[in-house]
């Protein structure tokens, strides 16, 4: 059976809802990243970038929510998208991967953990988040899929990030972007999504964000001999 090692954060959760989606059947690791329990040998053997989400398939590893998307998507042939659309799949998968994932991730972390605020910064990151979310805005003018006509692994990758919205942009959310605002709405009442919601439930992840915490989720910040 498909081993899904997660965390209760937008990536893991794109390759929870996926696997909500198609009704893949799959055994839940809980991976407490606020503990450091993804720093262990026995983890980096799976993904050694230290990070969730991963999975093991056939004792095949994937790593990194995009390439785990791709990968089932691609051998299930579940919500991959159609085979003319491939071209318009991959770009926006790497758009996502590469841009809105990342920046929104920086943006969250000058705004909200950083333990200096750090005005350049603040700035850099949260305008380079509202730029993308610009382009996508733009990109969904009447259009209720992010790629075709159909709900594929391309609205589950830009659903992840988006549900973090509020966190990422402040508190209007996507109140400033009405087709995104429309199109998030319509994932969001999936069924999957709430059964994605709530698979951490019965998980007692570590909440505080302490200096163990800190020094988990940033370990290059602190002195490796500290």
């Amino acid at each position: 059976m498909l081993k899904f090692y997660f965390h209760q954060t937008p990536n893991p959760m794109k390759v929870a809802l996926y696997l909500e989606e198609t009704g893949l059947p799959y055994e839940l690791i809980a991976i407490d990243t606020l503990k450091g329990e993804q720093h262990t040998p026995e983890y980096h053997a799976i993904n050694p970038n230290g990070k969730t989400p991963a999975i093991e398939d056939d004792n095949k590893r994937v790593f990194d929510s995009t390439a785990i998307l791709m990968y089932l998507s691609e051998k299930t042939g579940k919500l991959a998208g159609k085979p003319e659309n491939r071209g318009e799949m991959l770009s926006w998968l790497m758009f996502l991967a590469t841009g809105l994932g990342p920046f929104s991730g920086q943006s969250v972390h000058f705004r909200h953990k950083a333990p200096e605020k750090i005005p350049y910064a603040i700035n850099r990151y949260l305008r380079e988040a509202e730029r993308h979310y610009d382009v996508l805005e733009t990109h969904m003018e009447g259009r209720e899929y992010l790629v075709g006509d159909e709900y594929s692994i391309a609205d589950i990758s830009a659903w992840g990030w988006m549900d973090k919205a509020t966190a990422v942009l402040g508190e209007e959310g996507l109140a400033n972007y009405p087709n995104l605002k429309r199109w998030f709405a319509n994932v969001n009442t999936r069924p999957a999504v709430e059964k994605a919601r709530t698979l951490a439930k019965n998980i007692e992840f570590k909440t505080d964000f302490d200096e163990v915490a800190a020094r988990a989720l940033y370990p290059q910040n602190f002195d490796k001999k500290a």
